[in-house]
């Protein structure tokens, strides 16, 4: 199951973006034996100013047709690391060929958007800036393929 990070916004070079591609590269490589990945992010920036619903229309165009839709958003459900494993195992024995992780812009998701996701997760009540979020997705990636690989990585 490929799996593509659909992110508002466009992220510098810095410590943040290497945290997220180093990430990626362990979930690709724990994760190939398992039927999961590739992995990639792929940006999306509204420069006409459209906001939530500019944003939702770029949003839309890069998910891949039949792709299982996850919103990130702080109403989402709260899950443990390896009830999220097993979430994604789920997809991919399902047959799904494409996980969409959906990261909003500063204002958040667009509700029509949201209400057509799959699945809505949360990493908290709290608000977390959009490039941490990128990154502890990231991670959350390579933990739930290491997860169900069996290796040492995740700790309950």
């Amino acid at each position: 199951m490929r799996v593509h990070i659909i992110a508002v916004g466009r992220l510098r070079a810095g410590p943040q973006k290497d945290l997220i591609y180093d990430y990626l590269q362990r979930f690709d490589r724990t994760g190939r034996a398992l039927g999961l990945g590739p992995a990639r992010v792929v940006e999306v920036d509204d420069r006409k100013g459209g906001g939530m619903a500019g944003e939702a229309a770029l949003i839309r165009r890069a998910i891949p047709a039949g792709a299982v839709v996850t919103v990130m958003d702080e109403r989402g459900r709260l899950e443990t690391s390896p009830a999220f494993a097993q979430r994604l195992a789920g997809w991919r024995d399902a047959g799904r060929g494409d996980l969409a992780l959906v990261i909003g812009g500063a204002d958040g998701i667009d509700p029509g958007l949201r209400a057509e996701a799959d699945f809505a997760l949360s990493f908290g009540k709290m608000v977390w800036p959009h490039m941490l979020v990128r990154v502890m997705l990231a991670e959350q990636l390579y933990r739930a393929a290491s997860i169900l690989a069996g290796a040492p990585y995740h700790r309950d």
